[in-house]
């Protein structure tokens, strides 16, 4: 496998080789370039484009940026961020509790944490927070999840073995209950989460995913397992990785995790939808990837990799996160808008058309968006990479104008499972 995609011998008349094409980067961007293209010609069902509202858009996203960074020292858009939530520092606090081990077993115990984080990231819904204490500190959507996912971590949660609770394992993660998981998110009658038992069955199915792949896990599968996997047989010290590549293990690992139907001859697809206007050869026609978590998830392993001294190369490969924040950006500043305003009141799935295209304009979008903002911040793509854009950024906009908008809410209403956004 390249770097970026599938080699041309892939035979995408079956099954593995149509769901290998759908793992990549390249099928994301191009796929959802090809719905862009038909909505600006006047094709799309559902949405109308609007070039000129870019700018408006990117000057948004510049607003915001130079609020969070004056200093434009932005850092990657990462799971990493939440644990900053309050202004409270736990990394250090990790970093205190892990300084008796070596810089591969800190990298190990770091992707264990970001793995599970992220995978418990999907929208908590409107109506539940997270109380921190010590501190006294209230928080909600992905930053209460990421603070409550990290103190479940650092609990224990999510680790067999008493005497190393700082990790994450197969067997925790198949035993655990959702009711455990539920007292540690503080969840209740007067504080509920949205999608808490998704949230769950997908973490019972980490569990079976890690335990059946100890080659690449370790015997006691261990997401951590990873670093060893992409890091040898160099060395941790003198090592490069590409972030693509560390997609391609996600994907490919940890693909029979999701609990969406999406699939092609058996082979589990994961965050990738049905469209009808989407080409491509073989068995991979009418399907349009997103990978929205397992990207999410990528860039919240960079920096683990980085503080272990290996360097993460081809950040951009990565795409921009499909989900509403960013979406909803491009929505609020009129980039698009709906051909009839009265389908934002209707509550739609994660399958429906009108969510799939959105999620692939908005992909699109994000990629022409960038640069704009490059060149008002004066930075160029190696000194502001998407990952950067992103943080700065876009999902941050697009969450205020939602704020200013609707009170915080989505501007489509989409019913979540917890797996997906």
């Amino acid at each position: 496998m390249s770097m970026l995609g599938v080699g041309p011998d892939v035979d995408t008349g079956r099954a593995e080789g149509a769901a290998a094409a759908l793992r990549t980067t390249t099928a994301v961007r191009e796929r959802s370039g090809q719905l862009l293209r038909r909505a600006r010609e006047g094709g799309s069902r559902w949405f109308s484009v609007h070039d000129d509202a870019l700018q408006t858009a990117a000057a948004e996203v510049v607003d915001v940026t130079r609020a969070r960074y004056p200093d434009l020292a932005i850092p990657y858009h990462s799971r990493w961020r939440h644990f900053e939530a309050g202004g409270v520092d736990r990394k250090a606090d990790l970093d205190a509790r892990l300084a008796g081990l070596d810089v591969q077993a800190r990298a190990r115990a770091m992707i264990d944490l970001a793995v599970v984080s992220v995978l418990l990231d999907a929208g908590a819904g409107p109506d539940w927070h997270y109380d921190e204490e010590p501190g006294g500190q209230r928080f909600a959507r992905s930053e209460g999840l990421g603070v409550a996912s990290w103190h479940a971590f650092v609990g224990g949660l999510f680790s067999s073995d008493v005497e190393h609770p700082l990790q994450v394992d197969a067997a925790a993660l198949r035993s655990l209950d959702t009711n455990r998981l539920a007292e540690f998110f503080q969840v209740g009658p007067s504080n509920p989460l949205v999608g808490l038992e998704g949230r769950v069955l997908l973490l019972r199915r980490l569990g079976d995913a890690l335990a059946a792949q100890p080659a690449v896990f370790g015997p006691h599968g261990r997401p951590g397992g990873l670093f060893d996997l992409l890091t040898e047989p160099h060395g941790s010290a003198t090592s490069s990785v590409a972030a693509h590549d560390i997609l391609s293990h996600v994907l490919t690992s940890l693909s029979g995790i999701w609990p969406a139907d999406n699939v092609i001859g058996g082979q589990p697809l994961g965050d990738c939808w049905r469209h009808e206007a989407v080409v491509g050869p073989g068995l991979t026609r009418g399907w349009i990837p997103f990978h929205k978590l397992s990207q999410w998830l990528t860039y919240s392993l960079l920096e683990p990799f980085e503080w272990a001294g290996v360097r993460v190369v081809g950040l951009d490969a990565l795409t921009g996160l499909p989900e509403y924040r960013n979406g909803g950006l491009l929505l609020d500043t009129g980039v698009l808008r709906l051909h009839d305003p009265t389908w934002a009141a209707r509550r739609w799935t994660a399958g429906d058309e009108v969510v799939v295209e959105w999620r692939a304009l908005t992909v699109a979008l994000l990629d022409e968006l960038a640069p704009l903002v490059r060149g008002r911040l004066g930075l160029d793509a190696t000194q502001l990479p998407l990952a950067c854009v992103l943080e700065g950024g876009t999902w941050a906009a697009g969450r205020a104008l939602s704020q200013r908008a609707r009170g915080g809410l989505p501007p489509l209403s989409i019913v979540s499972d917890g797996t997906v956004f």
